[in-house]
């Protein structure tokens, strides 16, 4: 099998797993955060700098690869970790996603999804046998099933027909599927808020033994307390003997919560996204430099991170940089972000490790903020 999961410690005091995911690139630690690498490229790093700052695998993004350069020229070059020189994991997802997030370009029917091309206005069509094809050239690691991505909310009508429907879609998968010896293929479990369509979700997809499974439809829009209240549900529906990824989610609350409920791989584009409008995630909570305050605040972006950003520049300067738009100041910023969730799954892990991670989330929380009144989160 291509990929493998071993548990090396339950936390006494949460539940939560140690692990490592073992794939054809090499093995990685969980609990994880991916980065995300949309166009085969985290946006500004290289990854010479992604595996110094402790990166161990990234995501990228099925659907735009396939529309440029295109799965083709990826082929060509030997597969994604040619192409773009990475050497460890690469997760890509489906193209399910933009089932959601195009939706004013898409029409979904049994076959697949018809999509305007959202460059071109192109027509354009993605199956599950399509996206099968198209993971199967650009050559990651792991694999996602095509699945739709309900909104929220949604009628539980409307919920059912779509968990029925990925189902179906997940079965097309597997037998599509060309390359299961060297690369995994993850089922994602939808159902929105309701738990028994997450329960009818997990049971099809588990019936059908994935190597993987992926909890899909949050981080779409809906309050944290609900997030976590399916969490609390849906993941002890899923093989304990396989990883389990909590799909787009990235701010430090969930990723500790999350990782509280058992998951074991995480994404976004959190700490990428806000990087590039000046805004830092550090050990007192958020940061946005280009407040006018930092025009003169020569101190690290976070006196208590060791990253490169930290260790060598200053508010005022990277302030001055970003308000100047000038690459390096988002270089910078997007440096320390990914640093300080890399670092937080780091301190996860090892709080697992010594069976204390419930204390460790009540610190983190106090010092954050989070348990402030009117907190500000991401």
């Amino acid at each position: 099998m291509a990929i493998t999961y071993e548990l090396i410690h339950t936390c006494k005091q949460t539940g939560a797993r140690l692990g490592k995911v073992h794939t054809p690139h090499g093995s990685f630690e969980t609990p994880m955060f991916m980065p995300v690498g949309t166009l085969a490229t985290v946006k500004t790093m290289s990854p010479e700098e992604l595996e110094r700052m402790g990166a161990q695998i990234i995501l990228s993004n099925t659907y735009h690869l396939w529309l440029r350069p295109g799965e083709d020229i990826v082929k060509e070059a030997g597969g994604l970790h040619k192409f773009m020189n990475w050497n460890g994991s690469i997760l890509t997802d489906s193209g399910g996603f933009q089932v959601f997030s195009l939706s004013d370009l898409r029409q979904i029917e049994e076959e697949g999804v018809h999509f305007r091309n959202h460059i071109s206005g192109e027509k354009l069509f993605l199956s599950p046998e399509k996206a099968m094809r198209i993971q199967n050239d650009l050559g990651p690691d792991i694999m996602m099933a095509f699945d739709e991505c309900p909104p929220y909310p949604a009628e539980h009508k409307y919920m059912k027909d779509s968990v029925e429907r990925t189902s179906r879609w997940a079965e097309r998968c597997l037998e599509a599927h060309q390359r299961p010896n060297d690369q995994g293929l993850f089922g994602i479990v939808q159902g929105g808020e309701y738990e028994d369509l997450r329960r009818q979700s997990a049971q099809d997809l588990t019936s059908m033994d994935f190597p993987g499974y992926a909890i899909g439809g949050l981080s779409v829009g809906e309050p944290k307390d609900v997030m976590n209240r399916v969490l609390d549900f849906t993941t002890p529906l899923l093989p304990s003997e396989k990883p389990r990824y909590l799909m787009g989610v990235g701010s430090p609350d969930s990723l500790i919560d999350g990782s509280i409920r058992g998951i074991d791989m995480f994404d976004c584009v959190l700490p990428t996204r806000i990087a590039r409008n000046g805004t830092l995630m550090t050990s007192n909570g958020r940061l946005v430099v280009r407040n006018a305050k930092f025009a003169r605040d020569f101190r690290p972006i976070d006196e208590n991170c060791d990253c490169h950003t930290c260790r060598n520049y200053s508010r005022a300067y990277i302030r001055h940089l970003v308000k100047a738009n000038e690459t390096f100041g988002f270089r910078l910023t997007t440096y320390h972000n990914l640093y300080f969730l890399l670092n937080l799954m780091r301190q996860v892990r090892e709080a697992i490790r010594e069976d204390r991670l419930g204390d460790f989330r009540e610190e983190f929380f106090e010092q954050y903020g989070f348990n402030k009144p009117n907190a500000k989160n991401f």
